[in-house]
């Protein structure tokens, strides 16, 4: 069995509002602010994080990240530069995630037992643990993602003109908050996503696409400390997790 893990990378980060924050090494600052991604995070790329947490995982057998055409070359200097060629490759992303994920997909030569996990770029403290609990659990039920549960009192709500109003409360046991990595056996994940593709679906997430097909998807523990890096004192919060990792 062999494990892929693929980091859709193409996004623009259009959430990133507020203060800048620090910008990578080789960023113009007159060309704007960078996707989320190229941030940086403890003097390294967000991405870079990501790629390394992965590449730590002697199960996986390589990484895919998928970025927009125009980053291609900076991303591949990176992977170079932080001494991840041998696992770490480079590939076109699309217009959205769903299409990322597909051309990672398609640039795979794996087996349909094979594992794949799909990973948030900007989830740069996910842990060893973790992933290897994703593999385990996807080779068990076909399909897992990691998850937390919901603290809060969920609400669910119906829009109208005059803003948003109650209509049930949710009981909280029946709810987790999706994290990644989502993991599937790779021929599952390729034909739920050729299925949708083809009908015009487009999912939240690759949990969604499965759901879609009518399979179960488990779940996996997750983490308060495997945030999405949204917006700026989210970099501010991985930076102090960063700081107690490292004591």
């Amino acid at each position: 069995m062999q494990v892929f893990a693929i980091l859709p990378a193409a996004g623009l980060g259009t959430r990133m509002a507020g203060p800048q924050p620090k910008l990578p090494y080789d960023q113009d600052p007159s060309s704007g602010p960078p996707p989320k991604q190229f941030l940086s995070l403890a003097g390294i790329p967000i991405l870079i994080h990501s790629l390394r947490a992965f590449a730590a995982v002697k199960r996986v057998t390589a990484i895919y990240v998928a970025v927009r055409k125009t980053e291609m070359e900076r991303v591949q200097s990176q992977i170079a530069e932080y001494g991840l060629g041998c696992r770490a490759h480079v590939v076109e992303g699309g217009d959205t995630r769903q299409e990322s994920v597909m051309h990672a997909l398609n640039a795979i030569e794996a087996d349909p037992d094979d594992v794949i996990l799909v990973h948030d770029a900007v989830r740069p403290l996910i842990d060893t643990a973790t992933i290897d609990r994703t593999i385990d659990a996807v080779v068990e039920h076909g399909a897992a993602v990691v998850g937390l549960p919901a603290i809060d009192t969920i609400k669910q709500v119906e829009r109208t003109a005059h803003g948003a109003i109650i209509t049930a409360t949710i009981p909280r046991e029946f709810i987790v908050q999706a994290q990644t990595p989502q993991g599937f056996l790779f021929g599952l994940l390729q034909k739920a996503m050729a299925d949708a593709t083809a009908e015009g679906f487009v999912g939240t997430d690759e949990a969604s696409v499965i759901e879609r097909a009518g399979l179960p998807v488990a779940v996996v523990p997750g983490s308060q400390v495997n945030l999405k890096i949204t917006q700026p004192g989210d970099l501010e919060l991985a930076e102090f997790y960063l700081h107690q990792r490292a004591r």
